[in-house]
C-alpha cells in the first residue's frame, strides 16, 4: 500500500461514527492534527477483531494535536500536544469536507 502522508502534512481524523470495533478515539474524531511519524503497516484492527485476517495492510501514523484543539477547556500551556496513533483509513485531508464515510 502507498502511504498517503508523509510527516508534516495537517491531517483530519474523519468524523464518523460507525457501529462496532473502531480504532479513532473518539475525543479526535473531526479534530485536525499534524504527520509526526510513519509507524509501519498492520493488520486493520477493525477488521482483526472479526477474525478477518487477509485483508490488505494500512500505514499507520503518529499524528500531534494540539491539547487545546482536543479539549477545548483544557488549562495548561497552549504549546502542549498530544500523539495518538491514527490508521491511515481514519485520515483525510483537511481541505477535504468532513465525510462520515
Amino acid at each position: 500500500m502507498t502511504k498517503q502522508f508523509g510527516e508534516g502534512d495537517l491531517v483530519r481524523v474523519r468524523l464518523a461514527f460507525p457501529p462496532g470495533h473502531v480504532r479513532a478515539p473518539f475525543y479526535a474524531r473531526g479534530k485536525k492534527g499534524v504527520i509526526d511519524s510513519f509507524v509501519g503497516e498492520f493488520g486493520n484492527p477493525e477488521e482483526l477483531a472479526f477474525g478477518r485476517t487477509d485483508g490488505p495492510k494500512l500505514p499507520l501514523y503518529r499524528v500531534r494535536f494540539q491539547q487545546q484543539d482536543l479539549w477545548p477547556d483544557y488549562n495548561g500551556g497552549e504549546r502542549d500536544t498530544t500523539m495518538i496513533d491514527v490508521y491511515e483509513n481514519w485520515l483525510e485531508r483537511p481541505e477535504q469536507p468532513e465525510s462520515a464515510r
